[in-house]
């Protein structure tokens, strides 16, 4: 089939982005441009979700449904991605929970709430990050991405990137993905040190460094799940950087966006910990989201018109 009889169906739970959609259109006026908006509560993609007539004319699709596993799908059937969007709000996620943590922010919030005026004592023992240290295990499109290793260099924080593979030229180091303009760290130029292996020596040896933090910035496959547990965490308690955190033989908090399980049933234990800050996965989202997710549409749109290869193309061998 011709790229000029191509036909594109963007299904999703949400409202139709009328500029977006509206620019895609216009872009490539040889495509056959359908919007649908799926029922409250359906979120297969399949004719059950979406009319029949418009999935069996659909020949590109760009969809928030959830689509069979890509194992399932046929090999002639090229998927991608929206890998590289989530930058931006997963940087203040991450920002935000450090601050409030170092700052001791729920401290202050709490006295506000009883009309308390804290003494500026108190605030002696606060922490800055600059000159801090943060390791970023998956230095990809979030871990690079604006997400931590932008944020934290304007900081004036030191970058520590650990990857499965080695990345050790310039080339193996640069960014191929897609990446939100003036954003993030295309070139991998921003981390003193690159570490990778695959296997739990290098790791403990990454987690060795004298740390601050450690961003967990990794897909979910057969290979990362469990990838720390208690040892790993002993590793890192033993080697923070502040005195401490050292007497005490534990890590000063966590911050949580992804529980096992989810959602985290309401009486689990995980709730009450002191030091641990849970969000409901929602760390990548914001109001641009689907936006964001048309631009990498349209960017694949004008490789395939132009036959050039494909962006953010998922590998089956990797799971990502």
């Amino acid at each position: 089939m011709t790229f000029n009889r191509e036909s594109l169906l963007i299904a999703t739970q949400w409202e139709e982005p009328k500029d977006n959609v509206a620019d895609i259109r216009q872009s490539f006026p040889d495509i056959e441009v359908n919007f649908f908006k799926a029922p409250p509560g359906r979120w297969e993609l399949g004719a059950d979700t979406i009319p029949k007539d418009l999935l069996e004319r659909a020949t590109i699709i760009g969809t928030l449904l959830h689509v069979p596993k890509p194992d399932q799908a046929p090999n002639n059937v090229t998927i991608t991605t929206s890998s590289g969007i989530h930058g931006p709000p997963i940087a203040e996620w991450t920002l935000m929970n450090w601050t409030v943590s170092s700052q001791k922010y729920n401290a202050t919030y709490e006295a506000q709430k009883r009309h308390e005026w804290l003494p500026i004592i108190g605030t002696l023992d606060t922490d800055d990050h600059l000159r801090k240290s943060v390791s970023i295990l998956g230095y990809g499109s979030i871990g690079r991405q604006s997400t931590v290793a932008r944020v934290a260099a304007a900081m004036g924080m030191t970058i520590h990137a650990y990857t499965a593979l080695t990345r050790s030229t310039p080339e193996s180091r640069r960014d191929t993905g897609y990446s939100i303009p003036e954003t993030g760290d295309p070139e991998g130029a921003l981390p003193v040190s690159w570490h990778h292996g695959t296997d739990k020596a290098s790791l403990h040896e990454f987690l060795s460094l004298d740390l601050d933090h450690v961003v967990i910035a990794l897909p979910l496959t057969s290979q990362t799940i469990h990838l720390l547990g208690a040892e790993e965490f002993s590793v890192l308690s033993s080697h923070c950087t502040t005195a401490a955190r050292r007497t005490s033989g534990e890590l000063s908090g966590a911050a949580l966006d992804v529980t096992d399980p989810e959602p985290l049933p309401a009486d689990h234990p995980l709730w009450d910990e002191p030091k641990v800050q849970i969000s409901p996965h929602i760390s990548g989202f914001s109001r641009d989201y689907f936006a964001r997710c048309l631009d990498v549409l349209k960017v694949n749109l004008g490789h395939m018109q132009r036959r050039e290869k494909l962006i953010n193309v998922y590998r089956h061998k990797r799971g990502y």
